[in-house]
C-alpha cells in the first residue's frame, strides 16, 4: 500500500499497519540535526507519510528591523525571542470590530498556486494537503489582541460576528483556490484551547466560532476532502460539535491533556486524532528509551481499529535532545520491531 492509501484508510478507522506518522520539525530542531551530523534525520527523510502547502499569511522581513516580519495582513512579528519560528505579536493594528476601517489584504493566488504545485509535485505516495494557519480566532487576536476579542465577545458581539464573517469569507477564498487541485484534505490552524477548556468557552465558541467553521468544513467536503483541524490545548468539550460540523481528523492530540484510552473509547470511531506524542513532557525530558516506551503505549491505546496518525504534538521544539528526535524516528519507522 502506498503511504497516501495508508493515511486514508485510518481516517476511514481502518485499522493500519504501520500506523502513518509526521515529524514536524522548528528551524532551530532541523538546526540541531545538522549540527549534529545527522543529516538522514533531517524532516523530509524521516518518510512522514503527509506533505502539505501551508499559508499562515507568509511574513516577510521587515526592512531595517532585523528579526522583524510583516505578514500580508499587516501583522508584525518578533522572532528575536526563543521562538524562530513564528514569533510575537509587536503590536495590534485594529481597535474594536465597529469602529475599525481595516481593508483583507487581497490574496497573492499565484503564490499560493505555486506552494500547491510545489507539493503535488514532490507528493510522491504521500497524503496531500493545504494548510492555512491562523484561520479564524488566531486571525482576529493578531489583528486587535486575544484579550481585547475576548472583551469583545461581551461588549459587541454583533460588530465581533460581523468581523468574524470577512475572516470567514477571506478564507474561504483561498480554499476555493487550493481545492481546484486535486489534494487529498484541507488542514486549518485555529488554536482555540489552552491546558483546561477552552480559551473563550464552549458557548463563545458556539457562537463566534463553529458557524464560520462550518462553512469552511462545507466548502471543503462538498468537493470530496477530507477536513483537518490544528488547535492546542483542551477541546474536548467541543469534541461532538466538530465531528457534527464534518470534521475528519483532530491535531494535536495532547496525551498530557486529554485522556488517550478514554478519547479513544468515546470518539474514535467518529474522528482520528493526530499526534500523541508530547512535546512538552515525552520528548523534551525523558530519555530515548522512555520516549520509545511512551510512544509504544500511546499507539497501542489510540492505534485500534485506525484513527490515528502518531506523530509530535507540535513541530518538534529547540528543547528536545537530538538523541529523542531519533529514538522517535526509529518506532515510527520500525513499527514491526516494537509492536
Amino acid at each position: 500500500m502506498t503511504r497516501r492509501e495508508i493515511v486514508i484508510d485510518a481516517l476511514e478507522h481502518r485499522e493500519t499497519k504501520p500506523i502513518p506518522y509526521t515529524i514536524g520539525l522548528t528551524t532551530q530542531a532541523a538546526d540541531a540535526l545538522k549540527n549534529a551530523g545527522k543529516d538522514e534525520g533531517l524532516e523530509d527523510s524521516f518518510g512522514s507519510y503527509i506533505i502539505s502547502s501551508y499559508y499562515d499569511g507568509w511574513p516577510t522581513p521587515v526592512p531595517g528591523r532585523p528579526g522583524y516580519f510583516r505578514d500580508d495582513f499587516g501583522v508584525v512579528w518578533n522572532r528575536n525571542g526563543a521562538d524562530k519560528d513564528i514569533g510575537v505579536i509587536d503590536g495590534f493594528i485594529m481597535g474594536e470590530p465597529e469602529n475599525s476601517a481595516y481593508t483583507f489584504p487581497e490574496v497573492d493566488t499565484q503564490r499560493l498556486r505555486r506552494e500547491i504545485e510545489r507539493v503535488l509535485a514532490e507528493r510522491g505516495d504521500r497524503f496531500t494537503m493545504a494548510g492555512f494557519g491562523f484561520s479564524m480566532f488566531e486571525r482576529a487576536w493578531t489583528l486587535m489582541g486575544m484579550e481585547n476579542v475576548l472583551v469583545y465577545m461581551i461588549e459587541c458581539p454583533e460588530a465581533l460576528e460581523a468581523f468574524f464573517d470577512r475572516i470567514c469569507d477571506f478564507f474561504l477564498k483561498v480554499v476555493d483556490v487550493a481545492l481546484e487541485y486535486d489534494l487529498d484534505a484541507v488542514h486549518f490552524g485555529d488554536d482555540w484551547g489552552q491546558q483546561k477548556g477552552l480559551i473563550m468557552g464552549p458557548a463563545h465558541w458556539r457562537r463566534f466560532i463553529k458557524p464560520r467553521m462550518a462553512r469552511l468544513y462545507a466548502r471543503v467536503k462538498s468537493k470530496g476532502k477530507y477536513v483537518s483541524q490544528h488547535s492546542c490545548g483542551d477541546c474536548r468539550e467541543i469534541f461532538p460539535d466538530l465531528i457534527e460540523i464534518g470534521l475528519d481528523c483532530y491535531q494535536t492530540f495532547q496525551p498530557e491533556i486529554y485522556p488517550v484510552a478514554e478519547m479513544k473509547k468515546l470518539y474514535g470511531d467518529k474522528i482520528s486524532f493526530w499526534g500523541g506524542v508530547s512535546t512538552q513532557r515525552c520528548l523534551p525530558r525523558l530519555s530515548p528509551k522512555e520516549v520509545q516506551a511512551e510512544i509504544v503505549q500511546v499507539m497501542k491505546a489510540a492505534g485500534k481499529n485506525g484513527g490515528l496518525i502518531i506523530a509530535p504534538t507540535h513541530s518538534v521544539p529547540h528543547d528536545v535532545p537530538v538523541e529523542n528526535i531519533l529514538a522517535m524516528a526509529e518506532v515510527f519507522q520500525n513499527q514491526d520491531k516494537f509492536l
